[in-house]
């Protein structure tokens, strides 16, 4: 069974540990079996790549790379790191909410 993650695809994280600290971005994808995830903007690596059809100039592209998933945090609806926990709603659905605001306002 794959490991149940804070973070899903789409969320927008923040960044709190490493090179990348304090950058925002939404995430792209997530490998579960690594535990790491690619977040847009963040961790950027230069790759050297050659010439072939699709870049018929080569050279060197910028691109994301995987970054751990404990050094993000899920940002909620008003701009804020926070944790999540995991609740019921009232149609008896499984929904993630913000730990940090006093609401426990449903992150989306």
């Amino acid at each position: 069974m794959p490991t149940k993650l804070h973070i899903k695809k789409g969320d927008t994280v923040k960044v709190i540990a490493g090179d990348s600290k304090g950058q925002q971005g939404k995430v792209l994808k997530i490998e579960t079996k690594k535990l790491r995830a690619i977040v847009e903007g963040v961790n950027m690596a230069s790759k050297h790549t050659k010439p072939n059809a699709s870049t018929p100039q080569g050279g060197i592209v910028k691109k994301e790379a995987p970054i751990h998933i404990s050094n993000l945090m899920v940002v909620d609806a008003k701009g804020m790191a926070t944790r999540t926990g995991r609740k019921l709603d009232s149609k008896g659905k499984l929904v993630r909410f913000s730990k940090k605001s006093k609401t426990q306002e449903e992150i989306k």
